[in-house]
């Protein structure tokens, strides 16, 4: 989740409400369920004129106009979190399976396995 906010909203967002909302999701691996969606609540509460303001694209084709979303990117990034919320938290749901907070180990694993096998995939020219 942290990597698509990312991607949405840059290293170095320019706006406050970017800038506030990655503060939010880099803390997601330390907060709880209930400490999460409070804080992304209050974070939507406080910014929700913001997100909603548009402005007028006028098409150079057919001169006709339309509204579209200033924060396109803004609004992308919020509107993966409120898809993935659900499942952001399952390892609370479940703590007798032992489900990991995050997917670091995994990756670690993988990418160890990914090395061995890329030195074995040289093709050797004689």
């Amino acid at each position: 989740m942290i990597r698509i906010v990312n991607r949405y909203l840059t290293g170095n967002p320019k706006t406050d409400a970017a800038k506030k909302l990655r503060k939010i999701i880099l803390q997601l691996p330390k907060l709880s369920r209930t400490e999460f969606t409070t804080l992304f609540k209050e974070w939507q509460i406080k910014w929700e004129y913001f997100l909603n303001e548009r402005k007028i694209s006028v098409l150079k084709t057919t001169g006709k106009k339309r509204q579209i979303y200033t924060h396109k990117r803004l609004r992308s990034a919020v509107l993966s979190i409120k898809k993935h919320l659900p499942y952001l938290f399952t390892f609370e749901d479940y703590p007798d399976l032992k489900i990991p907070k995050t997917t670091n180990t995994p990756d670690g694993h993988f990418s160890d396995l990914k090395n061995k096998l890329r030195n074995h995939n040289a093709v050797i020219f004689a």
